[in-house]
């Protein structure tokens, strides 16, 4: 289980995530594939594109909120324990990795480490 790696990951259903890091003593931290917004989210959220281009059994996004001040952004970051982890479903490109670090820099994400899913994730098979 290595960084890139795409896998079906049980929040009470089968949703997709991509690991961001390898295995820690906290777990591995990983960020929900989600579903596309469908309308403009310029100024407020960065979408990177998941799916059959990478050779994905699913299409998705990886969604980060840009920081503003009068909103509270929603994570899609969480720690995953090895046992939440139920199958690979495929691994992303170097560039692609690199395209999911650009947004989350953007973000500012701090690598803040959740456990709770959000609403719309792209479900398993």
């Amino acid at each position: 289980m290595r960084r890139g790696e795409v896998w079906w990951a049980d929040f009470n259903e089968q949703r997709a995530v991509v690991l961001l890091s390898g295995e820690e003593a906290s777990g591995f931290l990983a960020m929900q594939v989600v579903a596309p917004a469908g309308t403009d989210l310029s100024g407020v959220a960065v979408e990177v594109a998941v799916g059959a281009p990478e050779g994905l059994p699913l299409e998705g996004v990886l969604r980060v909120a840009l920081p503003r001040p009068d909103l509270i952004p929603c994570t899609w970051l969480v720690t995953l324990a090895r046992e939440d982890l139920i199958g690979q479903a495929g691994v992303l490109s170097s560039a692609k990795l690199s395209e999911i670090e650009d947004a989350l820099r953007l973000g500012s994400c701090t690598m803040r480490r959740s456990t709770s899913p959000p609403p719309a994730a792209a479900s398993g098979p």
